[in-house]
């Protein structure tokens, strides 16, 4: 006879009603499991989708997305030119807002030139920009369909295609268009400032600017030799994707990271303290039973099991009913949910551990009951 499972069908609805506010405490704590590895798939996402081996910035800059980069237009030539170099691009990054049925919308703009990298490669739906002008592609996330119009200054853009899970490292969507079409709205003026530069005396700068050259690399030439090459003759900076990888995730979004940590672990003690709390008040509800088991002779190991299978059951159970909820839920998130196995594995291992810490409180109690409580009234 097992006494924890007889227990609980005895008092079943009070049981179920812990685990419940136990599992939506552990889903939090899941949830910023699952937000923290979303973070950094979005702060890597744009990177990883263009798939360059290196990125060629302003010189002495750690490249576009963690500070300023404005290079020539005809930097990717010179590029292209370089032995090795199979394919290279330009781009350009630009953040806007837009209004679109009653709501702003802040985007980033990728401008890039069709045929060349850097341009969306998970594409889902629509086509390719084929046009020269006045053609993008959005990411779902915006809520756009295809064929809708969208006003960028003074021309509005149709929208050919859509991407999935295109975002920035703060979780806005990314569009894409071609590089005149983003140089264009980047340094097109309206007629009023065309007007207040021309009394000004202001000449007209070169617009042929990008942010960035993406290149790949020949297999059979080692990367780290072509940037060297382009840092010494070129007199540019040179970023392999590693880097750029590891200047995202160690620099730019490196404090959200370790807050999220923090909430996680804070989050994981709460849930910890909440459980000795549990187990301690059900154990102080049953200290007459547990004489009674001791005063017919119960071992204390009949006890100890009691007590732990209970607070075992509680954790896996809220674990498990807590994941799946936020399971369900994950894609109603404003930002992205990673919910990684191995963190999945790692959070029911910590759970266990934190049960049969928790029940140790308990146990003790319980051990130490005295036989004749059974006989009071």
């Amino acid at each position: 006879m097992n006494l924890a499972f007889r227990d609980i069908r005895h008092k079943l609805g009070r049981f179920v009603l812990t685990c419940l506010g136990l599992s939506l405490l552990l889903g939090v704590v899941v949830t910023m499991a699952g937000i923290y590895r979303g973070q950094t798939a979005d702060a890597l996402a744009l990177v990883r989708s263009i798939g360059a081996d290196i990125w060629v910035v302003q010189a002495d800059s750690h490249g576009p997305f963690a500070e300023s980069s404005r290079i020539p237009g005809d930097t990717r030539e010179m590029i292209a030119r370089i032995g090795g170099v199979l394919e290279a691009g330009s781009i350009t990054l630009q953040t806007v807002q837009i209004g679109r049925d009653g709501r702003r919308l802040r985007l980033q703009v990728v401008g890039f030139e069709p045929g060349r990298p850097g341009g969306p490669v998970n594409m889902v739906e629509g086509r390719p920009i084929t046009r020269s002008h006045y053609e993008m592609i959005a990411d779902r996330q915006t809520g756009l369909s295809l064929g809708d119009k969208v006003d960028f200054g003074r021309r509005a853009y149709t929208v050919v295609g859509l991407t999935q899970g295109s975002v920035t490292l703060s979780g806005d969507s990314v569009v894409y268009m071609t590089l005149k079409d983003a140089q264009d709205l980047q340094f097109d003026l309206t007629p009023p400032e065309t007007r207040r530069e021309f009394a000004r005396g202001s000449q007209r700068t070169n617009t042929d600017i990008v942010n960035a050259v993406v290149a790949r690399i020949s297999p059979n030439i080692p990367a780290e030799a072509i940037a060297a090459d382009v840092r010494r003759w070129k007199h540019l900076s040179v970023l392999s994707a590693g880097q750029q990888e590891a200047i995202l995730v160690t620099t730019v979004i490196e404090r959200a990271r370790r807050q999220l940590g923090l909430f996680m672990g804070v989050l994981t003690v709460v849930s910890a303290v909440i459980i000795a709390l549990i187990v301690y008040t059900m154990t102080m509800e049953k200290l007459r039973e547990i004489a009674t088991l001791k005063l017919i002779g119960a071992p204390d190991r009949t006890i100890i099991g009691l007590i732990v299978q209970q607070a075992l059951l509680m954790g896996v159970v809220g674990f498990i009913t807590g994941s799946t909820l936020v399971a369900l839920a994950r894609d109603r998130f404003p930002r992205r949910v990673v919910m990684d196995p191995g963190d999945l594995v790692i959070l029911f291992g910590v759970v266990v551990v934190v049960c049969l810490l928790a029940s140790a409180l308990g146990v003790r109690v319980a051990v130490r009951v005295d036989p004749a409580r059974a006989l009071v009234g």
